[in-house]
């Protein structure tokens, strides 16, 4: 008997009966062919493997909802049909396995340069620059240029093509990417969004993108297969922090009730970093909010069977040791050593 028994028990969040209660967090690959987004045999094999080991939820790496929307070298997309049938052969990999698997659905907004995406501008909610270089990619990020209400409602029927895209190619749900500093937590932050219109104002306002493209994307697949991932934290800026955690946590959570969410996914580095007191981002999540939560955030096995057993979290999800172990889960149970990740090494491969 392992002494994880609340990591390696079955759970079901949503619609998704799940063989264990771990995920596997969404991480960037870059292995996806770079002129059509469309994901090979290396790609099917990576994701069976993890079906394989007893990862519960496989969360995709991102994937980019329109050519714009693409951020770094190599990364997938869910828009044209050669994509969604290449798709196909990873969700039957991994439903093989037993598994099951969301794409998550990603724009990065400001957060690319015109070569990335075939010489258009990138797009954000306010024409403001980042001072830093595209990651893989080692070029400055492009001035974005403002989106305009029309375009902004045609992105967010981008994500919902995509959700109904993914499902069409065997995908059991998708994770609505709204972190980490892209297009959605670009409209959330007040760094990167100081409009005047409905989209803007004080972060209940600012929310208004991020609830139009959640209330989509539920009309077009179901609220049971749709996970909102949400965190303070961002790839262009990662010391910030809200100014008042338990005020914006309490802010997220009544937007996400207010448009039928059931899963979210908030996002931090650290599991453990405190957010007001002694709190963590996920006691302030399960403070405010009831449903099933995932969480992440440089996770150990004993570090996610505490967090399971105390209740703050429902499923926890593993990132980097997943790139270096496709037999984690495996090794945890047996007390076997893991393989340190390594980005030298594990980046450039898929294992």
């Amino acid at each position: 008997m392992t002494k994880y028994s609340k990591l390696f028990e079955p759970t079901k969040i949503g619609a998704f009966n799940l063989k264990t209660r771990t995920a596997m967090a969404p991480m960037t690959r870059s292995f996806a062919d770079d002129n059509t987004g469309v994901v090979n045999d290396q790609i099917v094999e990576y994701y069976r493997k993890r079906a394989k080991d007893g990862i519960g939820l496989i969360i995709s790496e991102g994937v980019v909802v329109t050519p714009r929307g693409k951020g770094n070298p190599g990364v997938p997309g869910l828009y044209s049909r050669e994509q969604v049938h290449a798709w196909k052969r990873v969700t039957d990999a991994v439903h093989e396995e037993g598994g099951t698997i969301v794409a998550q659905i990603w724009h990065v907004g400001r957060l690319s340069h015109h070569e990335l995406i075939k010489g258009s501008a990138p797009e954000a909610p306010t024409a403001i620059q980042v001072d830093a270089l595209v990651p893989r990619f080692r070029k400055p990020y492009d001035k974005p240029e403002e989106m305009t209400i029309g375009r902004i409602k045609e992105v967010v029927s981008l994500y919902a093509a995509a959700a109904k895209n993914a499902i069409e190619a065997g995908f059991d749900g998708v994770e609505i990417h709204g972190a980490h500093g892209y297009l959605i937590d670009q409209f959330a932050s007040d760094v990167s969004n100081k409009r005047t219109d409905e989209y803007g104002g004080d972060l209940a306002g600012r929310l208004t993108f991020m609830k139009e493209v959640i209330k989509e994307v539920i009309d077009a697949i179901g609220a049971d297969r749709t996970i909102i991932r949400f965190s303070p934290h961002k790839v262009d800026n990662a010391e910030y922090r809200w100014e008042d955690a338990d005020a914006a946590i309490r802010t997220f959570t009544e937007a996400f009730k207010e448009v039928g969410v059931k899963i979210i996914h908030p996002s931090v580095l650290d599991f453990t970093e405190k957010f007001a007191g002694d709190q963590t981002i996920y006691d302030l999540a399960r403070k405010y909010w009831d449903g099933p939560i995932i969480g992440v955030g440089s996770l150990t096995p004993d570090l996610a069977e505490e967090a399971l057993e105390k209740g703050v979290i429902d499923v926890a999800a593993i990132g980097r040791p997943l790139i270096s172990n496709p037999d984690y889960l495996e090794k945890v149970k047996n007390g076997e050593e893991l393989v340190e990740y390594d980005a030298k090494t594990h980046l450039p491969e898929l294992v």
